[in-house]
């Protein structure tokens, strides 16, 4: 763990994927659903999904199908999205280990949140699959309103008039974000992505509880 003085927030708003949860090989497994339905000939595999998650959906589209138009692009989002609705709640992921007893622990003394580069309905999906919703306040995705992190950082703290907020994500652009936004960044090291970029750093979510739990 590195520190450098960081306040006693109010509220803890986390990144979903790569930070509460592993669920690339479901993502993967609606990508290449989507490609056998348009007769696409190509395979995702789950290594280069992960070199792309936590980007805005358009970035991903873009990198992924470049051959269709932005238009095209937007409507196989969409339906990758709703093929992963239906294969999460069966399928789901894998959840970090003790993610479910630190959000029950941290819910007892700030305020939690969750906002991800995801679609639409793809949290409430997540927090419905691990029985999760009595500990988080609220979430919001890039489905919602196609804006970046910040912006949505923002939006959540004027929402609910949070005073100090942090953000906790696994990526350098969860880093980027989270100083656009003016928040500190506290980087959870055991996820998908690397950055140097951070204001605390924990390689496990126990030890990531037990230091604000101790605050």
């Amino acid at each position: 763990m590195q520190s450098n003085n960081i306040q006693k927030p109010d509220s803890l708003i986390f990144d979903m994927d790569g930070t509460l949860w592993d669920a690339a090989d479901t993502y993967t497994e609606s990508w290449n659903l989507m490609f056998k339905k348009l007769n696409i000939d190509r395979i995702m595999l789950r290594e280069e999904l992960l070199e792309r998650i936590g980007w805005e959906g358009s970035r991903v589209m873009q990198a992924i199908l470049p051959e269709f138009d932005e238009e095209q692009r937007k409507q196989i989002y969409d339906d990758v999205n709703g093929i992963r609705r239906q294969l999460l709640p069966q399928n789901g992921g894998i959840l970090y280990e003790g993610v479910l007893d630190g959000l029950k622990q941290l819910a007892t003394k700030y305020q939690l949140f969750i906002l991800s580069n995801c679609a639409k309905g793809i949290i409430r999906v997540f927090i419905d699959w691990a029985n999760i919703d009595d500990y988080i306040t609220d979430e919001i995705a890039y489905g919602v309103n196609y804006m970046p992190k910040n912006h949505n950082i923002k939006l959540l703290t004027d929402t609910h008039q949070l005073k100090s907020p942090i953000y906790i994500g696994d990526t350098s652009g969860d880093a980027e974000q989270s100083r656009k936004a003016g928040i500190p960044f506290v980087f959870v090291s055991y996820g998908f992505g690397t950055t140097e970029d951070y204001d605390l750093k924990f390689d496990d979510f126990k030890s990531l509880t037990s230091y604000f739990m101790d605050l």
